[in-house]
């Protein structure tokens, strides 16, 4: 069954009708192109029937085009994100389900502290799970022509889910098709689903052995290495250089101590650790992280930087680290001031992946680069500072 269903993903992500890929057309004509590629792909008529039910919901387009979430630093993100309820009902699950992960671990080589963190951020433990229906959100944003090419990929899956009773039409859950307690795409419960507690069935939004399970499941198929690190808070020296700092820049722990970067209490890096990128989300001045390999798994999960350093820092405080220090950052560029300077970086032409005032790693790596060549401190953080200077 996994082995098909992995098929039939990979299928529908390779080829795709013209008539189902034209978005933005008439809706029902563009369902009857929809329904033509699910019923080839095997799909009944209990899953038809649900397409045909379909609708475009107007909440979810509008959610699109509104992620306010991500102008928020990462100070200010994460202080609201890594909160007392999550981190005492994080070691109580892990307490309560130790055994399911201690599974999760040998099995997928994925620590529970890790699953735990995106346990907690995704839905607080299952107790806020969405109420879009699923399949209105993924028709919606299918046909909508601002990322089709993201949720088109998720409406044969969820189809089939439907079809074969795993899940019911009416599902709900986010507003951009994830369903469940750790808010999954349908293309990963598909593929990746664990029945957890051998009960004969994948149930994401009720079971907690097939929860964890399933995640680990997920960020293991994502390329997690077992046994490695995937973030470690450290101390920066008030020079050194910073155009080598990055989160793709990785380099020998035996470089950065060689620089002067240390461990958050002043003791020396270990150095049998695998190379690590030093991200600095706030410039020189603010936090600062060693990033591992496996952080970068983190990424595929969530595209935004200061979510998976939010995610990665829960999960480290799970396992027993303390609070982050943020130190004390140069004053950054938000709303129109962001627009402005991503304006004039567009300008010098630098791609900055669009103005919309978002600090994200396009805009970083432009910022990188001027910060180099005007003489700043190359920590791809947005000053007014660098904007005067522009």
């Amino acid at each position: 069954m996994k082995a098909v269903a992995a098929a039939l993903v990979s299928m529908l992500a390779a080829a795709l009708p013209a008539s189902a890929q034209e978005c933005g057309t008439d809706f029902a004509a563009w369902k009857e192109g929809m329904a033509a590629e699910a019923r080839a792909a095997g799909v009944g008529e209990r899953g038809l029937t649900a397409l045909g039910g379909a609708r475009i919901d107007q909440r979810v387009l509008s959610r699109d085009r509104a992620q306010g979430v991500f102008t928020q630093t990462f100070i200010e993100f994460s202080g609201r994100m890594i909160n007392e309820y999550r981190l005492t009902n994080g070691a109580a699950n892990l307490k309560k389900h130790a055994g399911v992960f201690a599974r999760a671990e040998r099995d997928y080589g994925v620590p529970g502290p890790v699953i735990a963190a995106f346990w907690a951020l995704e839905t607080d433990f299952g107790a806020v799970q969405g109420d879009f229906r699923t399949l209105d959100a993924l028709v919606t944003l299918a046909h909508d022509c601002r990322r089709p090419h993201l949720f088109r990929p998720q409406v044969v899956p969820l189809l089939t889910l439907i079809d074969s009773g795993t899940l019911p039409a009416d599902v709900q859950g986010a507003w951009a098709g994830e369903i469940g307690q750790t808010q999954m795409l349908p293309s990963d419960i598909l593929t990746r689903g664990v029945d957890g507690d051998g009960d004969g069935k994948v149930d994401v939004r009720r079971s907690a052995p097939d929860v964890i399970l399933t995640t680990a499941n997920k960020i293991r198929s994502r390329g997690w290495r077992p046994g490695e690190p995937w973030m470690e808070e450290v101390r920066v020296p008030a020079q050194m250089p910073w155009e080598e700092t990055g989160r793709l820049n990785k380099l020998p722990v035996a470089q950065w101590s060689a620089w002067g970067v240390t461990k958050r209490d002043g003791s020396p890096l270990d150095a049998g650790r695998p190379a690590a990128g030093l991200a600095l989300p706030m410039g020189h001045k603010g936090p600062a992280f060693l990033v591992y390999d496996n952080f970068d798994i983190y990424l595929e999960w969530n595209q935004s930087i200061v979510y998976t350093l939010t995610a990665a820092n829960l999960a480290t405080r799970l396992a027993g680290a303390p609070k982050f220090d943020p130190r004390s950052p140069e004053e950054g560029l938000v709303g129109e001031t962001m627009k402005l300077l991503q304006q004039k970086l567009e300008a010098r032409g630098h791609d900055v992946g669009g103005i919309d005032g978002i600090l994200g790693q396009k805009t970083r790596d432009a910022v990188r680069l001027e910060q180099m060549r005007i003489g700043l401190p190359a920590d791809g953080w947005p000053t007014p500072a660098l904007l005067a200077n522009l």
